[in-house]
């Protein structure tokens, strides 16, 4: 499973990425925002990275794609997705290493992610939901074409909080035209 991009490589988890998983989840501002706490274990690390290489992106469920620059082979970041049991839609959710951030990598992931999804696979839908004060996760999916359908106020507990999480849906014919609707 290899998407590649202008500069970007997606693909399987390797157990060599243990040590820049455990150091982009561990980061402070990017953790705020995900489920887990900082720091996150090297151990939790290998152990998702097992987890991870083991998922077929074809079956339902999650899968997760290694974002590697194309000219430096460093790994930076996730794209995840959630492909639902009737293989037609997915969720998808993507994490970037912090000084990585704001070169524009996540939308050119994602993106790649998305064509692959749309135009592969063929799905009808593609959701995301982010914390409601990550804006610029926000940005990132409206760049890439994706509608705003809610907001769950006060509908996460996480720690310690409650916090309102953004809903987004993008579908197959708002992403390729029109004309995929047949």
């Amino acid at each position: 499973m290899l998407i590649t991009t202008e500069r970007l490589v997606l693909r399987r988890f390797r157990a060599g990425d243990a040590e820049t998983l455990a150091a982009y989840r561990s980061a402070p501002e990017v953790a705020v925002y995900q489920s887990w706490r900082a720091p996150y274990p090297l151990e939790r690390a290998r152990y998702a990275i097992e987890t991870m290489a083991a998922a077929d992106p074809e079956q339902p469920g999650w899968f997760q794609y290694a974002i590697e620059l194309k000219d430096g082979r460093e790994h930076i970041g996730d794209v995840g997705v959630n492909l639902n049991d009737n293989l037609m839609q997915a969720e998808i959710g993507y994490t970037l290493a912090p000084r990585r951030q704001g070169h524009g990598y996540a939308t050119e992931a994602v993106r790649a992610v998305l064509d692959h999804l749309f135009r592969v696979r063929g799905l009808h839908k593609v959701s995301a939901e982010c914390d409601a004060r990550n804006v610029a996760s926000a940005r990132v999916l409206e760049r890439l074409g994706f509608t705003r359908e809610g907001l769950l106020r006060r509908h996460t507990w996480t720690k310690d909080e409650w916090t309102d999480d953004l809903i987004y849906g993008l579908l197959r014919t708002e992403y390729l035209g029109p004309a995929a609707a047949s």
